[in-house]
């Protein structure tokens, strides 16, 4: 027997492929475990949740389905190449569907806007708010292509494990003025409010505040252009349920209620994982799809950390947190397109609020999903299936939500029914809430956070968690906290960094 951090433990099985461990079951994890596969790993996935995906699981309720968390498909092809890695193709499984518009905006005032992909049917929108901001725009969506060139294409599966890695592309990130935030890159292009707010929203779906958020993430406008938004018919939980098929193909496997309490470490290299209920599971890799900040502050000891100690993740700046009603109803708004945003009376000054103050505001802006608009299967014929979404401030708020949770959703009710859904209150059939204190129980966020760190210059790329630990050997990181973020294009992208940082399997030969 071979003692480890004062357990004892089995000794290493060195018969047939090397084992890896993938801790969480999000699409990070998912993707991971795929490629891993894929490279003659044994793999195994422990998911601390009764179901896969992560904060991608999905609630059935009452005949209803509802998608827990992300809902905007974008960038399909990172989902094809896990399906080709298999010799398999995506739409042998999945079904995705265009939606259009992308996303349809309503202002405080009552104007709306809609954001489309077709850049004809744009300038046309452009011009109805603001003729003059035409030929702005169209120069904004070429520097916004000029970004994602080279933050997407070149940098966004490309591993930044020395400064010597940040340095090399330190020079692109000045010509394209990396510095400025989101909104301050959109505002050097539009002059009409409304539409600086259309086109800097986009950081809030992915953590940031696009007021401190590196201008890198405008390449999100023109991915969406490029390769457009999608809707998995069935849910989002069938692209999680196709890529559990996958791992099952390739001889892994997963284990639901399997929470990991601690990463093991034998002389600063990762040896494998304990869960909660004592079994160990040993590996020559470990990777990491748990939040970052819990990676390193829970399921490390101080001991084997060098970088991210709990002072430097204590002084970290963390994402917003979210609070998220589901519900079901027994009539159908048809008016009411897939994606809605619906903007409160302050833009600037609640997301100040919420990032910098955190103090939960009396207004909010909301993002309303109705995917019954493209998928009707997922409610009883004649009813709509919602989600409604409010970015609020995470745990540091000391929001008591066992308090405000009720009070607040009865808030966003009344806003819904005087906006987009008139009649909401006698039609609810089933509900179900989400909120920080949610994250941070059922999800292991730290402060209940909905997206890790927040995605600010210096916390991107060389500066983020790295995909291959700073602090100990054989344990990688994928998923939103780690390079290069949070959204669907980014957690898959975190996996496809593997290809280049985890050893080949053969190593452990």
């Amino acid at each position: 027997m071979l003692t480890l951090t004062g357990l004892t433990r089995p000794a290493v099985d060195r018969a047939g492929p090397p084992r890896a461990v993938v801790i969480g079951s999000g699409f990070g994890g998912l993707a991971a475990a795929i490629r891993l596969g894929a490279r003659g790993y044994r793999v195994t996935v422990l998911e601390k949740l009764d179901a896969p995906g992560g904060r991608a699981y999905v609630h059935r309720q009452d005949g209803y389905t509802f998608d827990a968390g992300p809902t905007v498909v974008t960038a399909p092809f990172l989902f094809e190449e896990l399906w080709t890695l298999c010799g398999k193709r995506l739409a042998d499984d999945v079904e995705l569907r265009p939606v259009t518009p992308f996303y349809h905006l309503r202002y405080d005032n009552g104007s709306t806007f809609d954001y489309h992909a077709d850049p004809a049917a744009m300038d046309a929108e452009i011009a109805r708010l603001a003729p003059g901001d035409v030929e702005g725009f169209r120069a904004y969506m070429r520097e916004s292509e000029a970004i994602y060139k080279v933050g997407f294409e070149q940098l966004g599966h490309m591993p930044f494990n020395t400064v010597g890695d940040m340095l090399k592309v330190a020079p692109d990130m000045l010509r394209l003025q990396s510095w400025r935030t989101v909104y301050g890159f959109v505002a050097k292009y539009i002059k009409d409010e409304r539409l600086r707010v259309a086109l800097s929203f986009h950081p809030l779906l992915v953590g940031g505040n696009p007021f401190t958020t590196t201008s890198v993430y405008c390449l999100i406008d023109f991915l969406e252009r490029r390769h457009g938004v999608f809707w998995a018919m069935g849910g989002t939980g069938s692209l999680v349920k196709g890529l559990v098929g996958l791992i099952d193909g390739q001889g892994g496997r997963i284990e639901y209620g399997a929470e990991v309490e601690q990463i093991l470490v034998r002389d600063g290299t990762a040896v494998g994982v304990r869960c909660t209920d004592g079994r160990v599971h040993e590996a020559e890799v470990v990777v990491s799809n748990a939040d970052s900040a819990w990676t390193y502050s829970r399921l490390l000891p101080a001991s084997a950390r060098k970088r991210w100690t709990d002072r430097k993740l204590a002084r970290a700046k963390y994402s917003m947190s979210l609070f998220v009603w589901y519900f079901g109803t027994t009539r159908q708004w048809p008016e009411v397109p897939h994606h809605s945003i619906l903007l409160g009376p302050r833009f600037r000054e609640l997301l100040h609020d919420i990032f910098d103050r955190k103090v939960l505001a009396p207004d909010f802006s909301l993002y309303l999903h109705r995917p019954t608009a493209t998928d009707p299967s997922l409610a009883p014929a004649g009813c709509d299936a919602f989600y409604v979404l409010s970015p609020v401030p995470h745990l540091e708020s000391g929001t008591d939500w066992s308090v405000e949770g009720e009070r607040y959703r009865q808030a966003i009710q009344q806003r819904l029914e005087a906006t987009l859904l008139p009649g909401l209150s006698g039609s609810i059939a089933t509900s179900r809430t989400l909120d920080p204190q949610g994250f941070r129980q059922r999800l292991n966020a730290v402060q209940g956070a909905a997206f890790g760190l927040q995605p600010t210059l210096l916390q991107s790329a060389w500066f983020r968690p790295h995909n291959r630990s700073e602090d100990v050997r054989n344990l990688f990181l994928v998923g939103a906290g780690t390079h290069p973020g949070a959204g669907m294009p980014g957690v898959l992208s975190s996996a496809r960094v593997l290809d280049a940082v985890v050893p080949d399997a053969r190593a452990f030969a």
